[in-house]
């Protein structure tokens, strides 16, 4: 069976510790994000980055069209550049793919982007973003019987041929449905899901599918992405998903091992 693994690109995670672990399998398909790539290029070409927060609390990534370049570099250049050579270093022949890439990754354009500025919710008619609709699964997995591991992320293609930029966990979540996979594991830079984001002892351990909608409560920032996307892999048939840190020895095979947060 294959695994879907999502390494996180803030900062405080550990990508290296996770190529390690990885190194030995071939079962798998590599998912990334690359938000602090993505904002030490925009600062260092003058475009910095913007993020603003939804009327439900879920933190997003401004996408207009001059942000939307430094994205297209920062990921599906430099990060993914950068994951496809650690791989290979580790004996492992690896190829990288945008969702733009054969229209792997398809994508309704967001219309209705609003914000909270202020006090006041805005429409935000520049923005550039996406919600996953549909991944090529078949691609995937002739990538994988070709003894090839598919290193994958943003951005996406709209059905008129535009460029989105689509959330990296959700883009996790729905390759992991499209492939059928028996995990997702959603490595990030804190131990799993927090009751008390700034309290570690008070991690979540367990959690039932039917839990997530309540657990949105407690989930702060961007974890509330990952409790979207953990709850979209659960409903597309993914037997089980795992929130575990990145920056530990032998990430892979902890998250497997129950480490973490268990949606399941």
């Amino acid at each position: 069976m294959t695994i879907v693994v999502k390494v996180g690109g803030a900062s405080g995670n550990g990508v290296d510790p996770v190529l390690a672990d990885l190194a030995a399998r071939r079962d798998y398909i590599l998912v990334h994000g690359g938000s602090d790539a993505v904002d030490r290029l925009g600062n260092a070409l003058g475009r910095p980055p913007e993020y603003y927060t939804s009327p439900s609390g879920v933190v997003s990534r401004r996408s207009d069209a001059a942000h939307l370049e430094v994205v297209v570099l920062a990921l599906a250049g430099q990060v993914q550049t950068e994951l496809v050579a650690g791989l290979a270093r580790r004996g492992v022949r690896a190829i990288g793919l945008s969702g733009v890439d054969a229209g792997l990754v398809l994508a309704r354009r967001k219309t209705g982007a609003r914000a909270v500025i202020d006090g006041r919710v805005v429409h935000l008619a520049d923005d550039l973003s996406g919600t996953v609709e549909r991944v090529d699964g078949a691609l995937l997995r002739s990538m994988l019987g070709g003894g090839l591991v598919p290193v994958v992320g943003p951005p996406a293609l709209a059905a008129s041929g535009e460029v989105v930029n689509v959330d990296a966990d959700a883009v996790a979540a729905a390759v992991a449905g499209s492939v059928g996979a028996s995990e997702l594991l959603l490595l990030t830079n804190v131990r799993g899901l927090l009751r008390d984001p700034d309290d570690p002892s008070t991690l979540i351990e367990r959690a039932r599918p039917d839990e997530i909608d309540g657990l949105l409560a407690v989930a702060a920032g961007r974890m509330r992405k990952k409790l979207l996307a953990a709850r979209d892999a659960l409903r597309a048939g993914v037997p089980r998903v795992v929130i575990a840190p990145s920056k530990v020895d032998a990430p892979v095979e902890r998250a497997l091992a129950g480490g973490g947060t268990v949606f399941a």
